[in-house]
């Protein structure tokens, strides 16, 4: 059987799944991936039951994946039925308030992404900067000062590994260095391997709500330290969010009130998306359901998706029993709740076929009706696994301990998770997301770029005889179709991207979803580049009032790097001519120390500034040696182009290479990072300004997505978040 795959999901699958051989090239076909997967997870049949025909469970796994109606996330289709065998992609570990236990589990931190895993962490436990350590009679550096020897651990770790690492850390409201917090990531240089959320509680809402102060506590000893704002401690999140997208923020009572198993403890953090809530070393594995194939002759097909539930409860059970922990604590407390996450992807690709705009108030009830059916007929799927395998081990004291749900399997079985590797590979639109794009460019493996057309547009455009080269082209330059002459009104108002739809919509979609799910739903609420502080203040607290768990929001070119390009490079050229290099300059050289070697950077100037940059290594040659003189010259030609410095340090400065190194307190990254470095030297700009984030997919060079919460790239699947 041939598994329909495009060109796109064929070159994702054999640059990230599929089995390579000892050259690096693909051992293994995407059939015989899908084959080895259904095989691996249907063998836990027979553990449960040795009579169990496990050919056929292994046959219905097999037909589930190929069809592209559900797949599993990106470990099991890695590792199952493989060596490592390490299945789940959510973890959460405890960081208490000593020593021992952050670098007990930072080492477990390092176990967890060697196998594929992301990590979540509360740092509300540790006591504040400054507080009293009385073992050493010091003082302690506070949270964030352990959150970077996590960041630096991780980044260290995923040199090596075939998935990056990637954190999520939560502080409390009413910690006392949440202001702090806050702030650690407008440098955007730091942190680079964690998503922050800070966890509102009921109490702070209360007193925003009401305009009071409230309460900062010590976690050490649960004295008030003092207390504070709540409108100005909340207009510190919201600013910070509107100009770099974080901090997210959890609604962390909310989560507790949801908290199947309140016997177990609370939750107090999530996966790096911020979608599964788990306890401290609990683990969750997540698969999806492709909306877009429940839809025949213009209906949704209820009968096929409730067959596509059961059949996935049933495989997202087995992965559980054999998975491969990769810490023992972890096997515990998995089985203890057996927590599975099964969501959706292609919501805004079946939407189309419905006819059904996404920003309307049809979109958002038939979010609500399909997140119910899926949560109704998961439960029953769970609670018909429960009959034959028996309850979760905790299912004494659990919200299910009731004489109308005597048998349930999994403690949850509902979660909405970004989907952009595996939506790449089924064809649809990411999780609950809108259309990033009607058109969009794609860079291919040889350098050059294609044109990517939403498939069911590209049928209508021909059909309804508007459809021409130029037409696509002209899309391309945005990405959107809104204010292009010659298309039909009902196609533009079906056709709606990302940024084409006010942030409302994004968050009553949102919590439509988030009706019907066990654990929360990952999206992310996108805003126009003009949107003000006070646009995002208001998304912040709608979120909370339509019964979110938390938000991730986007303003447009908020970063100092554009992380989200729509526009196409043909329709972005434009005819710069440089000014010539005068014959006399006039400058410096400075060396500095760099994880290839020794790096030595001259800048001169003329009487109009800075006018080149160029560099040498030490004793190298070949091809670093070409790449630091093509980096020199390309520097030069931007400085005599007229463009402002500060958009090349921009461009420069966060650039990562495999062997970054310390040096006068802080990280070279890179070459690249190294010259940005000597400049801003030079012109004595602090190197501890905010900097920018990687805009171009740091595998393979094309654009990055925003995505339920996390950056992708629809070109290679790259994933910030796994």
């Amino acid at each position: 059987m041939m598994v329909p795959l495009s060109e796109n999901a064929l070159a994702v699958l054999q640059r990230r799944y599929l089995k390579k051989n000892r050259r690096g090239n693909p051992a293994e076909t995407p059939e015989a991936l899908f084959k080895r997967v259904a095989r691996a997870v249907a063998a836990a049949d027979a553990r449960f039951d040795p009579q169990a025909n496990v050919k056929k469970t292994e046959q219905a796994f097999y037909s589930l994946m190929t069809s592209l109606s559900f797949l599993p996330n990106s470990p099991t289709l890695m590792n199952a039925g493989r060596r490592l065998g390490q299945l789940a992609a959510c973890f959460v570990l405890p960081v208490e308030d000593s020593i021992d236990s952050i670098f007990e589990t930072l080492r477990h931190t390092a176990i967890i992404h060697k196998s594929g895993g992301g990590t979540g962490f509360s740092f509300s436990r540790v006591r504040p900067e400054n507080d009293v350590v009385m073992s050493t009679r010091g003082v302690s550096s506070g949270p964030i000062s352990f959150m970077t020897v996590f960041d630096v651990a991780t980044e260290t770790v995923k040199q090596g590994g075939t998935r990056r690492g990637a954190n999520m850390g939560i502080l409390r409201v009413d910690h006392p260095d949440i202001e702090a917090f806050i702030r650690s990531k407008t440098d955007l240089v730091k942190l680079n391997n964690f998503n922050i959320s800070v966890a509102l509680t009921s109490a702070f809402m209360k007193a925003l709500d009401a305009d009071k102060d409230y309460e900062l506590i010590n976690p050490r000893n649960r004295k008030v330290i003092k207390r504070v704002s709540a409108k100005a401690i909340f207009q510190q999140i919201v600013q910070a969010a509107w100009s770099s997208g974080e901090p997210g923020v959890i609604f962390l009572d909310r989560i507790n009130q949801a908290n199947p198993t309140p016997a177990l403890g609370e939750i107090e953090a999530t996966n790096p998306c911020g979608e599964q809530p788990l306890l401290p070393y609990e683990s969750c594995n997540l698969g999806s359901i492709n909306l877009a194939l429940m839809v025949t002759r213009g209906k949704l097909d209820r009968t096929k998706l409730k067959h596509c539930v059961h059949l996935a409860v049933h495989f997202l059970d087995n992965v559980i029993a054999v998975n491969k922990y990769p810490l023992r604590q972890i096997a515990t407390m998995t089985k203890q709740t057996r927590k599975i996450g099964l969501g959706v992807m292609g919501f805004a690709d079946m939407l189309i076929k419905l006819g059904i705009p996404y920003n309307s108030k049809a979109a958002v009830r038939r979010a609500e009706q399909i997140m119910a059916f899926i949560s109704r007929e998961a439960r029953r799927a769970s609670s018909r696994l429960a009959k034959k395998r028996g309850n979760f081990l905790a299912y004494k004291g659990s919200i299910f301990d009731d004489p109308k749900t005597p048998f349930m399997r999994n403690a949850t079985t509902t979660t909405v998770a970004p989907t952009g590797t595996i939506s790449i590979i089924a064809g649809c639109s990411s999780g609950v997301e809108p259309l990033f794009a009607v058109v969009f460019e794609r860079r291919v493996l040889d350098g050059q770029s294609l044109l990517e057309i939403h498939p069911v547009f590209e049928q209508l455009a021909k059909t309804e005889g508007f459809y021409s080269d130029n037409l696509i082209e002209e899309i391309a330059r945005s990405g959107s179709i809104q204010g292009i002459a010659g298309i039909p009104k009902k196609i533009k108002r079906l056709f709606v991207t990302a940024h084409d739809i006010a942030p409302e919509w994004h968050i009553q979609i949102q919590a439509a979803f988030q009706k019907h799910t066990d654990n929360a739903v990952s999206k992310t609420v996108n805003f126009p580049p003009d949107a003000t502080v006070d646009d995002v203040d208001r998304a912040y607290r709608l979120a909370y009032e339509m019964g979110c768990k938390g938000i991730t929001i986007y303003r447009y070119g908020s970063r100092g790097r554009q992380v989200l390009n729509l526009g196409s490079a043909r329709a972005q050229e434009a005819a710069i001519v440089p000014r010539t290099r005068p014959v006399r300059t006039k400058g410096v050289t400075e060396r500095i120390n760099t994880g290839c070697g020794k790096l030595y950077v001259t800048i001169n100037e003329d009487n109009q500034g800075i006018c080149e940059v160029f560099a040498q290594m030490g004793k190298t040659g070949g091809c670093a040696s070409s790449q630091i003189e093509a980096a020199g010259r390309l520097i030069s030609l931007a400085l005599r182009s007229g463009v402002k410095v500060e958009a090349i340090l921009k461009q420069l400065t966060g650039i990562r290479c495999p062997s970054p190194i310390w040096q006068n307190g802080g990280m070279v990254l890179s070459c690249p990072d190294a010259i940005s470095q000597v400049i801003k030297h030079y012109l004595n700009i602090d190197a501890g300004a905010p900097a920018a984030m990687m805009g171009a997919c740091p595998d393979c060079g094309s654009t990055l997505e925003h995505d339920g919460g996390c950056l992708v790239c629809r070109s290679c699947g790259f994933s910030k978040c796994s």
